[in-house]
């Protein structure tokens, strides 16, 4: 029979382990929160960009400009190249359009699209448009600790919530101990396949933050084709109204 003393010891174990386990989950949602608010700043960011899309038998260009505030609003206009040039992305909570001048029509994107490779990229429609997602979306769990890039990261399992509207069964993430820098990403599907992996390079200093400026994607099935973004400039945290966010505005943004 186990005594009065026993049972209370067992009880503060078993709290003490729940404890720690809260800890261990906080921290992790922590870290994940604090790498995404640095490269996409706490409140809003402005930034211009160019990617290049590496398939084996071409390749091609393009640039845009971003304009996101929090996890609720974005925008994405493509700059070049000419026959591209003007095309809008607008995210507003869950919904999401598509501007084109050339035919003068907005599309609402639906849910199937999400998925699909944005402009033509690996990146999918999610990414380009949803990248705080993995802040609200997703449970956070730290799986241990490895080296990336020469810096120890942080491991960390991203499992999205059962409601989330989000595209991905599960994703892992690289956070440099120092500097909270994203350096690597591994994105699965529902049945824990992994579909593409993210890395980040270039590491330099970019409006005061020390950022990887860089990011490389690699789909699993296809490692002879990839997508290259790089970071051209960031503001990060500028004063941005919630009604620039509209699609009146994608019409006529520059």
């Amino acid at each position: 029979m186990l005594t009065r003393k026993t049972i209370l010891n067992l009880v503060f174990v078993s709290m003490l382990s729940l404890i720690t386990l809260n800890i261990g989950a906080q921290t992790a949602a922590e870290i994940v929160q604090k790498a995404n608010d640095k490269r996409l700043g706490e409140k809003s960011s402005i930034s211009e960009m160019s990617m290049i899309i590496k398939r084996p038998t071409y390749e091609r260009s393009l640039s845009f400009k971003s304009w996101t505030k929090g996890t609720k609003y974005s925008i994405t206009l493509v700059t070049g190249p000419a026959r591209e040039k003007g095309q809008a992305f607008l995210k507003r909570d869950r919904e999401m359009w598509n501007w084109n001048p050339k035919i003068s029509r907005m599309i609402k994107l639906p849910p199937s699209m999400m998925s699909q490779g944005w402009m033509g990229s690996d990146y999918t429609n999610d990414d380009a448009m949803n990248q705080a997602s993995i802040v609200k979306d997703y449970t956070h769990k730290m799986l241990g600790e490895e080296t990336v890039e020469n810096l120890e990261c942080y491991k960390i399992e991203s499992i999205p919530f059962e409601e989330a509207s989000v595209a991905w069964g599960k994703v892992i993430l690289w956070i440099s101990k120092e500097e909270s820098l994203l350096l690597k990403q591994e994105y699965y599907d529902e049945d824990d396949f992994l579909i593409k992996t993210e890395l980040g390079h270039n590491i330099k200093t970019l409006s005061g933050r020390v950022l990887p400026t860089q990011f490389e994607i690699i789909p699993a099935d296809k490692p002879d084709q990839r997508t290259i973004v790089n970071i051209e400039s960031i503001e990060f945290n500028p004063d941005i109204e919630d009604n620039f966010f509209s699609q009146q505005n994608i019409k006529k943004i520059r």
